[in-house]
């Protein structure tokens, strides 16, 4: 059996598997729909919404006008309206693209730092661990001198 977590990217969700998705109660999306006249789920017996997944794609760029850029209700309908879905729909993935870019850079920067710490440590600790050879040989070759002498002395 699928879980939910392994759907399809094609496949339509539940208004409860969006409004998870997107950190919003349900009744916020069914607001959404009355405010929004591009948010038009499918709907089924009963009133059951299933969102497309260019639903989801509308409503995740709502959300972010909404709650990222600070618009209100009726400056973000404006704001689509004016630019149109389409646009509005490919500056947000543009938007998202950049941040993944940028997420990724900062991650790939902290394990480039992480690895070079890493190895200054390692070369630090071969040092301190070839410093400690040379006192150790230096120490046996004075202790190697003093038992000479007290074989020379005692003998």
């Amino acid at each position: 059996m699928i879980s939910r977590a392994e759907k399809s990217p094609n496949a339509f969700r539940t208004i409860s598997e969006v409004a998870n998705s997107m950190d919003v109660p349900q009744h916020v999306l069914r607001f959404w729909e009355s405010k929004f006249s591009q948010i038009a789920p499918m709907k089924r017996g009963g009133g059951r919404r299933y969102y497309r997944p260019e639903d989801v794609e509308i409503i995740e760029a709502i959300r972010n006008l909404l709650h990222e850029d600070g618009y209100t209700i009726k400056g973000a309908q404006k704001y689509l309206k004016e630019h149109g879905v389409k646009n509005v729909l490919q500056d947000f993935n543009t938007k998202a693209e950049a941040e993944l870019v940028l997420e990724l850079t900062k991650l790939e920067n902290d394990y480039e730092s992480q690895i070079l710490n890493i190895t200054n440590k390692s070369a630090q600790a071969i040092n301190e661990g070839a410093d400690a050879v040379a006192s150790l040989k230096a120490l046996k070759s004075r202790l190697e001198k003093v038992r000479s002498h007290l074989k020379v002395d005692g003998s």
